[in-house]
């Protein structure tokens, strides 16, 4: 990940229902978990998702990975990093990192990339114009 990234960091306890009958969170659950740090990144640098499709613009994922290093466990505080690497354009790509909140060893890692999207035509758009202001604030142009 690059050393000029802009990195968000939520944090989230393991709810009972998010484990198998192991007491292990479940692995489809760190896909919610990206979503989760992403949406509070974008909120944190006043781009609420809900703002963005009030003013007609979707951001569908349109490629996700996971890699799994360790378990997370039942009532883990866990630690979800959203790195910002580069200035979006038309697409967002975003790497995350999860750990526990009390320990720098990873629990899973991945990657997504969103498209910014007239929510009408469904068609790609380029980056809008507050969208760019708010990266800029935080990454380099």
């Amino acid at each position: 990940m690059d050393d000029v990234a802009h990195v968000y960091t939520h944090t989230h306890r393991v709810r009972y229902r998010e484990c198998d009958p192991m007491s292990v969170v479940y692995h489809t659950h760190y896909v919610d978990y990206f979503e989760m740090a992403r949406t509070e990144a974008m909120r944190d640098l006043g781009l609420a998702y809900r703002t963005l499709e009030d003013d007609g613009i979707i951001m569908p994922v349109i490629n996700v990975s996971v890699q799994y290093h360790a378990p997370a466990y039942y009532d883990d505080l866990l630690a979800i990093e959203a790195h910002f690497g580069q200035m979006p354009t038309v697409r967002v790509p975003i790497d995350y990192v999860v750990k526990r909140s009390d320990d720098d060893r990873r629990i899973a890692s991945g990657h997504t990339d969103l498209c910014f999207m007239d929510a009408d035509t469904r068609r790609p758009i380029r980056l809008p114009d507050r969208v760019h202001r708010a990266f800029a604030s935080v990454l380099p142009t």
